[in-house]
């Protein structure tokens, strides 16, 4: 065989579309993805955030640890972090900013050094006053009515858990 070249001709065939692949394939179009429409509207969100926050200094997630805190008071960052869904590493930079904003104090707890709690300032006690106006503002950026948006949060709370249930199932050594 050797000194031999074969040649080898590679034709491909098209199988002809049915209507069950040209439906499936539909739903491969990017404006058919609840998850890219979630993530536009996320951004749209963060853009009129960005607006509405300036007045108060804050980012939106910013605001989001603000919101907890006002509501919740004196928290430990792990419980923070767990009211907000996020790590520990991403909360702690966040914290510091807050902090050199006179907003919040940080402090190891007495009884356990690895903790530290989060403690809202005079300053920051104060900023929920201003902040009142930001729901409302968000609201008729929206377009949507009171029990639309009720209605919307709550509907995508529900798929939250379902979701976050399905991860779950999914875990490595669950069945």
């Amino acid at each position: 065989m050797a000194g031999r070249s074969y040649s080898v001709c590679m034709t491909t065939t098209r199988t002809p579309r049915t209507e069950a692949t040209s439906a499936a394939e539909e739903y491969l179009r990017l404006d058919r993805q609840i998850c890219f429409s979630l993530h536009a509207a996320s951004r749209a969100f963060n853009g009129v955030y960005r607006v509405v926050l300036k007045d108060l200094g804050l980012t939106y997630p910013q605001y989001l640890v603000m919101l907890v805190l006002w509501e919740h008071g004196e928290l430990p960052v792990k419980k923070l972090g767990e009211h907000l869904r996020l790590d520990s590493g991403t909360l702690s930079p966040l914290l510091k900013r807050l902090e050199a904003a006179g907003l919040v104090r940080r402090e190891r707890s007495p009884r356990d050094e690895r903790s530290v709690h989060i403690h809202l300032t005079d300053e920051g006690t104060a900023l929920r006053e201003r902040a009142l106006l930001v729901p409302r503002r968000i609201a008729a950026a929206t377009g949507f009515d009171l029990t639309e948006i009720t209605e919307l949060r709550e509907r995508l709370d529900q798929l939250t858990r379902t979701l976050d249930a399905a991860a779950l199932d999914e875990t490595p050594g669950c069945a």
